[in-house]
């Protein structure tokens, strides 16, 4: 499925997420696409700018760019895509949506409008001149009223005969009331403290906002890599508490392909408190949702929702022309995700941290005054368990690290497959040397069907699932071949860096 980053439309990616099933025969129906398709190695490490999964706008920031797509894997890449701008052959992956979704933020440095929204505050407006006269009148009014007021009940007594009682509650304030473990008042105020609202600025001014959350107590933030993509190449970075503690924060390491960053606070408080990460597999439909984040700029804003689905293949982006692709296997909320959501926590019923929020799926037609697309009940997070091995890596290293395949797959939205390409792009093997799937005797032409108990039904979909691996990771693919098909076991490589 293809989205946006919060604002931003993208190329839709495949339709439906990958299922459980007993058997190959639940595979998509269709043919695979022809060897002239655009390719992307298994799986594409998208280079250069950051960009989104399946087709999604990421809520990260206002700015929104012309809708693109995923074109090309290069060499020695898993996964390469042209920029969204480029030209996109005929049938080519994925189509254009008739109303797509982008990144919750519109993507960082594309001016207004977009999933993060501008962080400047509107001027005040100044009060009316009025003002004063009007209280002078209020005054005389309450005078007058008092000296009038035994007059009219003792005229009004005897003949009074509707009367209504009320009842007031107990004289203790709201601060004193005690929400119970579980309810939503409860995980918000417990969580909120330790959410940030993200402001992003580049060098030449441009920016946008989003959101991100504590992870440690060494000061790391972990968001969505496009909201921080204004910021990579010496932008500013400032990172504000719901109590308006404001701190200046430096990037620690980025995952384009991933979505993924971490950002660090400079002089960071010593209470910091890290919001408990829970477990992504676990989930299921129906299970409550709770998000975090800074919607067109209202920050420190609460919704909430249900998972809607899980493994929805998504392919986002900010749609603009430098823009790559970003592929996940995400959750799918129906809480309300909007522009600036971008990076905010997604939380189940216990206060858990189950995802990311990262794109939406939303009309064509903006809202809101902005110009920007908003929610239409279609949001899209990455997967707790993944982020979190993908910030402890960028931590430690600071670059990201994939698992792949190592062959070219066709981008098209064949729905029949992630067929194997007879040549990269570029002129390069569609198959490396010695890679995994050389190991275990896939070859051109191929189209894997199943990677494990998943149907996969597209390149882009075989993407995603295979960057919820680990690079070392065993996993069984089947495949299709003259018509047979197969199945084989093989050990996931590894490629480090988005280029």
């Amino acid at each position: 499925m293809s989205t946006e980053n919060e604002g931003n439309a993208v190329p839709p990616a495949p339709s439906a997420p990958p299922v459980p099933v007993a058997s190959p025969a639940a595979s998509p129906q269709g043919s695979a696409p022809d060897a002239g398709a655009p390719t992307a190695q298994l799986p594409p490490v998208p280079p250069g700018t950051p960009g989104a999964p399946e087709q999604v706008t990421a809520p990260a920031a206002h700015a929104a760019a012309g809708p693109g797509q995923p074109h090309a894997a290069g060499p020695g890449l898993d996964a390469q895509q042209q920029p969204y701008g480029g030209p996109r052959p005929e049938g080519s992956w994925p189509p254009p949506p008739p109303a797509t979704p982008s990144y919750g933020d519109g993507a960082g440095g594309a001016g207004a409008g977009g999933w993060g929204s501008s962080y400047q505050q509107p001027a005040p407006k100044p009060r009316s001149g009025r003002g004063g006269l009007v209280a002078a009148v209020l005054v005389a009014a309450l005078v007058a009223g008092g000296l009038g007021g035994g007059l009219g009940y003792t005229l009004a007594k005897d003949n009074d005969t509707s009367g209504s009682t009320t009842v007031s509650a107990s004289d203790s304030s709201a601060s004193q009331v005690k929400r119970a473990p579980g309810t939503i008042a409860n995980v918000a105020a417990r969580a909120l403290p330790s959410t940030v609202t993200i402001e992003a600025e580049s060098t030449s001014g441009e920016g946008g906002t989003g959101t991100g959350f504590v992870f440690d107590k060494q000061g790391h933030i972990v968001t969505n890599n496009h909201v921080v993509a204004d910021a990579v190449d010496g932008g500013k970075l400032t990172a504000t508490f719901p109590d308006g503690k404001k701190y200046d924060a430096e990037i620690v390491g980025h995952a384009q392909g991933y979505d993924v960053a971490v950002i660090k606070l400079k002089n960071a408080p010593s209470d910091l408190q890290p919001l408990a990460l829970g477990n992504s597999d676990r989930v299921a439909v129906g299970d409550e949702t709770i998000a975090i984040g800074a919607p067109f700029g209202l920050s420190n804003t609460v919704t909430t929702g249900i998972i809607s689905a899980k493994n929805r293949p998504v392919a986002s982006s900010d749609g603009s022309a430098s823009s790559k692709a970003s592929y996940m296997s995400a959750l799918q909320t129906d809480a309300s995700i909007n522009p600036g959501n971008s990076g905010g926590p997604l939380l189940d019923a216990s206060g858990a941290v189950i995802g990311i929020n990262s794109a939406i799926q939303s009309s064509s037609s903006g809202g809101l005054g902005s110009g920007q697309s908003g929610s239409i009940g279609l949001g899209f997070a990455i997967p707790i368990n993944q982020a979190k091995y993908v910030a402890q890596q960028l931590i430690k290293t600071g670059k990201p690290v994939y698992a792949k395949i190592g062959a070219s797959v066709s981008l098209e939205d064949s729905t029949g497959g992630a067929k194997i390409t007879d040549q990269g792009t570029g002129g390069s093997a569609a198959v490396e040397s010695g890679g995994p799937a050389d190991k275990a005797g896939l070859k051109p032409g191929d189209v894997i069907t199943k990677l494990d108990d998943h149907v996969i039904d597209s390149g882009p979909t075989l993407i995603g699932e295979i960057w919820t691996h680990k690079p070392g990771d065993k996993v069984t693919v089947t495949y299709k071949r003259g018509g047979d098909e197969h199945t084989v076991d093989l050990t996931l490589g590894s490629r480090v860096g988005d280029s």
